[in-house]
């Protein structure tokens, strides 16, 4: 029987716009069931790369954001330390590891090349589920107006979005799983009508 897949709900927190020349300065997982259940979380607070210069644009919004500035650059690691650790954890998750983000193009692509420089390999392979694209496909809608404002309030819990890595990627896999529990609700309601 293959294993159930396990919704990786992950955020990164960078100093610039691309991995490599940026860095990633925080990153969290948090790992779900489809039925929203929060099966563990991983985060780690990264050391910024030897030769990356911090974009200027996402330092000045960091200056507006004092106090997850202050929470992402506690307990700083070292990414060859923090990537294979974070390999591990995704390796021994109950399930097949699916990752999803808002958006996932940009958390995404951090976490793949920080996880191939720094760990050798990506648990996840290529792909990674876009909460933004899905929302799209269940409102029928166009992709721009997918957006939280446009969604409906049923989709959201009351939980903080803080620009704290754990925080969000805890929020945002909240909502994926409603709208995964919405989506399989109207699909049963469909077949049976």
């Amino acid at each position: 029987m293959p294993k159930p897949e396990i919704y990786v709900s992950t955020d990164v927190e960078a100093d610039g716009p691309i991995p490599g020349i940026f860095s990633v300065l925080s990153f969290a997982s948090a790992a779900y069931t489809g039925e929203k259940k929060l099966v563990a979380t991983f985060s780690a607070n990264l050391e910024t790369l030897p030769d990356a210069v911090p974009d200027a644009d996402t330092m000045a919004w960091w200056a507006k954001n004092p106090e997850a500035w202050n929470a992402c650059r506690q307990n700083c690691q070292k990414p060859e330390i923090a990537m294979p650790m974070y390999r591990d954890w995704l390796k021994q998750l109950p399930g097949k590891p699916v990752f999803v983000g808002y958006p996932a193009a940009y958390d995404f692509m951090f976490v793949y090349w920080y996880l191939i420089r720094f760990a050798g390999e990506s648990p996840f392979s290529h792909s990674a589920l876009d909460i933004k694209t899905y929302a799209m496909a269940m409102l029928k809608g166009e992709y721009r107006s997918s957006t939280k404002r446009n969604m409906p309030k049923s989709w959201f819990d009351r939980l903080p979005h803080t620009h704290v890595a754990l925080d969000d990627a805890i929020e945002q896999g909240a909502l994926f799983c409603n709208m995964l529990k919405a989506n399989c609700q109207a699909r049963s309601s469909s077949i049976e009508a």
